[in-house]
Formats: structure tokens, C-alpha cells, sequence
């Protein structure tokens, strides 16, 4: 692991350690597809928790928490925030952001504090990213929700195919 990939894990593994919640870390190596993931993680694939960043203006991000077998639904993302455009930044704006390379990002130690909203298909033990690739924390998803202040809502879709 690169100096960087070490600080994220750091980083994140002291957030979630000063959030109070039992959880425990991850590391595994590369995988190339979600179950793999999910298998390495010893969770099932609806577990894995994606974290995703969305610009809803200049400089307004947030989290969006995504069951890992669905995927973002815009139509209800913009009704819930009532807006008319969002859109995902581009890594290097998702990096600016969280301190997070794409594939890492967890709200665990974002460089800036943002609003997070979970799906709420988002129940039971769940696996998020722990900062760096490889790394992730298994969680009770009740904990992540509260710890972050999250916002629970119908966003997400079933993937297709």
C-alpha cells in the first residue's frame, strides 16, 4: 500500500473508531467484480455498501449510500432533494472532496463533513469502504445510519440485467 492509500485507511479506521460503533476492518486483495467483493468481505452482494458523491451545485456535495446489487435512481434523487440537476463529480473533485480515490470513498473521514442519505434497502450488517482498496469496515447498518446523521429515503433502483 502507497503512502496516500495508507493515510485514507488511517484516516477512515480513526473516524470510525471515534463514531463509537462496533465494527470490524477488511483487507483483502484486488477483486474484479462485486460478488468477489462480496465474497472476500463475507457478506452477500446487496450488503456492500457504495458510497457515492453527487454535486448538487457549485461546491454542495453529498453521500449517497447504495445497496452494491442497485444502483442511484436520479428521477428520485432529484424529487427528494427538490432539485432539477445533480450529477456525480469527476474523481478528481470526488478526491477534493473526501480525501478518497473512486473505489475507496467512504463518509469515514471525509476531508469535508456532508449531508448523507441511505437507501433504505440499507439494513442489517453492511460493508463499507474503509478508505483505501482492499480495506472496508463491516458495520450494523442501524449504527451507520445513526452515526451519520442520515437521511433514509427510496433512491436507489435494481440494477439491470
Amino acid at each position: 500500500m502507497d503512502a496516500a492509500t495508507q493515510d485514507g485507511a488511517e484516516r477512515a479506521k480513526r473516524a470510525l473508531e471515534a463514531a463509537g460503533i462496533d465494527h470490524s476492518v477488511t483487507r483483502h486483495g484486488p477483486v474484479r467484480s462485486l460478488a468477489e467483493a462480496a465474497a472476500a468481505r463475507g457478506v452477500e452482494p446487496g450488503q456492500i455498501i457504495k458510497t457515492m458523491v453527487v454535486r448538487r451545485g457549485a461546491e454542495d456535495h453529498l453521500f449517497v449510500l447504495v445497496p452494491g446489487d442497485r444502483q442511484i435512481s436520479w428521477p428520485k434523487l432529484r424529487d427528494l432533494l427538490g432539485v432539477s440537476r445533480i450529477s456525480m463529480p469527476d474523481a478528481d473533485a470526488a478526491r477534493e472532496v473526501t480525501g478518497y480515490v473512486r473505489g475507496t470513498i467512504t463518509p469515514f473521514g471525509s476531508l469535508r463533513q456532508l449531508p448523507v442519505i441511505a437507501d433504505k434497502r440499507i439494513s442489517g450488517t453492511v460493508s463499507i469502504g474503509g478508505g483505501a482498496h482492499g480495506v472496508a469496515a463491516t458495520v450494523a447498518a442501524d449504527d451507520l445510519v445513526r452515526v451519520l446523521d442520515a437521511q433514509v429515503a427510496d433512491v436507489t433502483d435494481a440494477n439491470p440485467g
